[in-house]
C-alpha cells in the first residue's frame, strides 16, 4: 500500500510540477515496515511505484 502524493511542490511561473511520494517497503531480513520518501517530477511517479525494492 502506498501514500501517493502528500503535497504538490511547485514554484510560481515554472512549468515543471514536483511531488513528494511515499512508498511502504518491507525489510526482507526483519520483516519491519518503513516508508521510502522521494521528491520527483510528477511524470516519474509511476516509475517510482513500479520499482520493486
Amino acid at each position: 500500500m502506498a501514500k501517493k502524493v502528500v503535497a504538490t511542490l511547485k514554484k510560481e511561473g515554472t512549468s515543471k510540477v514536483y511531488v513528494k511520494a511515499y512508498k511502504l517497503v518491507i525489510n526482507p531480513k526483519t520483516g519491519a515496515y518503513a516508508y521510502k520518501a522521494a521528491i520527483m517530477a510528477a511524470d516519474d511517479v509511476n516509475e517510482f511505484f513500479a520499482k520493486k525494492d
